[in-house]
């Protein structure tokens, strides 16, 4: 079944105050999608939808991605256990953007790095210029034992 609206059948007002799920892809078919820690806030990752891993996401309550190095569906966790379990899905206002909110499961790590986030660095200056400094307690796991590179 098809979950999802066509924007061209909306007008702008439909589209941006209606209550039509009619999500705007790019020419490539896909949408990004920011995860979030469904209890904190705090962001987990970006990444890309395309039309299946979004009806996979809301049919399931697990969320997909588009890999697009990949070229193919990817169901969040499935290598290493850091599964997203949908507990909200958000649009913005022209509905070209998702927010998840999620809860991560596993140990607790959304980024292939083993890091809680992917978000994990942040640019410093320094005397030398910017420099980005890891600003957490570190990974959760190594991806080396997880994914074996």
């Amino acid at each position: 079944m098809d979950l999802l609206h066509d924007p061209a059948n909306l007008t702008p007002d439909q589209l941006e105050n209606g209550d039509r799920f009619a999500p705007r892809f790019d020419p490539d078919g896909l949408i990004l999608a920011i995860a979030s820690q469904a209890d904190t806030g705090q962001v987990l990752m970006a990444a890309y939808m395309n039309r299946e891993a979004l009806q996979r996401t809301i049919e399931t309550g697990q969320v997909h991605y588009y890999s697009r190095s990949r070229k193919k569906l990817w169901k969040k966790g499935e290598s290493s256990g850091e599964i997203q379990k949908l507990r909200t899905l958000r649009t913005d206002c022209d509905q070209d953007v998702l927010l998840l909110e999620v809860e991560q499961t596993g140990r607790g790590a959304a980024c292939h790095t083993g890091h809680k986030s992917c978000f994990y660095r942040k640019l410093e200056m320094s005397d030398d210029g910017f420099r980005l400094t890891d600003d957490t307690t570190g990974p959760l796991f190594d991806p080396k034992e997880v994914y074996g590179r």
